[in-house]
């Protein structure tokens, strides 16, 4: 089990380190006391750092559920002498994994989808030493499946997303919430993107004028020796000029924009247009709407969900204005409606996604 204490450093910044330790303290005792209460003794507890801890229990996560949950909810109005403390906590077990490193990483993931209240992983987690390994054969066959979507200017269909997802041996899916993580652990990105880059090329030879646009990693983008191999893939194949479209976000901004641009300005000199996903949603995406010179730029699907909420229209045409003075297209996805399809048209959005427009299709 791994309990968080979410305000740590709030209470470090407002009260001082001393009190924070003292909350850290009390926390371990009120969780000592809990546990106790419900006969539940003698268990291992370590601090992995800043106020998370990982508590040991003897048997499988079931065992303990009601305990847990009961605890979440007794944590909701928590004070250690006035002082409001925030915890989260997460539990898995070993029918996760028995390597203990996999398991608190793991927990981690599980804090990370929810800090408010108490989850447990689902039960068609595959191995992560299992997914690694699907995750390296798959890469060495290079086999993946690519699913398409159309996308919609007015009534007509511009051009089409890829989604690709990995199978294993057994032509069982991989999907990619479940490896895209590892890609960066095995440091497998670069290769990924260049079989997918591959991939997409293939499709733009066996179907004539379609355009497509894939996500490719910005940091496999920046790779002086990944983006010599990206051109070079691009310049030998008379089929891609004006096809495809580079689809990219990131977490983190990369502050030499300069640098970032004329790497870009590469790309787009052999007929690759340039989209930024995530608007709204990540802080970088609006950095790069206005230092970088892109093509297209997609609407995070969080203000898809409620469009008709006022703050979030409000915020989309926003946006929008933003980008069309620029002279950047704009793109949002999930339209799942009429009235929403209408509503964007209105609002001057430039592309529409969503299953209600086009299914995903194999290809």
């Amino acid at each position: 089990m791994l309990v968080s204490i979410n305000n740590l450093y709030e209470i470090n910044s407002r009260y001082g380190i001393k009190n924070g330790d003292k909350v850290l303290f009390e926390i371990l005792m009120w969780i000592g006391e809990y546990l106790k209460s419900k006969d539940i003794v003698n268990f291992p507890v370590g601090r992995i750092k800043g106020g998370d801890f990982i508590i040991g229990f003897k048997g499988n996560k079931s065992q303990y559920k009601t305990v847990i949950e009961l605890m979440a909810l007794k944590s909701d109005e928590l004070k250690i002498d006035d002082i409001e403390v925030q915890i989260s906590i997460v539990i898995n077990d070993t029918t996760f994994s028995k390597d203990l490193d996999y398991l608190i990483e793991d927990l981690f993931e599980l804090q990370n989808k929810n800090h408010k209240q108490h989850v447990s992983n689902t039960e068609d987690e595959i191995n992560p030493s299992d997914l690694e390994y699907y995750v390296i054969d798959a890469i060495k066959r290079r086999d993946l499946v690519i699913f398409t979507q159309n996308i919609f200017e007015k009534e007509n269909i511009v051009f089409k997303e890829c989604f690709v997802k990995l199978k294993n041996q057994n032509d069982k899916i991989l999907h990619q919430k479940n490896y895209m993580k590892v890609l960066d652990k095995l440091r497998l990105m670069s290769d990924y993107d260049l079989i997918v880059l591959e991939k997409v090329i293939e499709m733009c030879e066996k179907n004539d004028n379609e355009k497509f646009a894939v996500s490719l990693s910005a940091t496999s983008i920046r790779n002086p020796i990944v983006l010599s191999k990206i051109k070079d893939m691009l310049s030998r194949n008379k089929y891609v000029k004006n096809r495809i479209i580079v689809l990219f976000s990131e977490n983190e901004y990369y502050p030499k924009a300069d640098k970032f641009n004329a790497i870009l300005k590469q790309l787009k000199d052999l007929g690759v247009m340039i989209a930024v996903d995530g608007l709204g949603s990540l802080h970088t995406s609006f950095l790069y709407l206005r230092d970088l010179d892109i093509d297209v730029v997609r609407f995070g699907s969080f203000y898809t969900r409620d469009v008709n909420e006022k703050m979030h229209k409000n915020i989309i045409d926003g946006f929008n204005v933003m980008a069309h003075e620029k002279g950047i297209k704009s793109w949002i996805r999930m339209i799942e409606d009429e009235d929403t399809k209408n509503l964007m048209q209105k609002s001057g959005v430039d592309y529409l996604q969503g299953k209600y427009l086009a299914p995903l299709e194999k290809n």
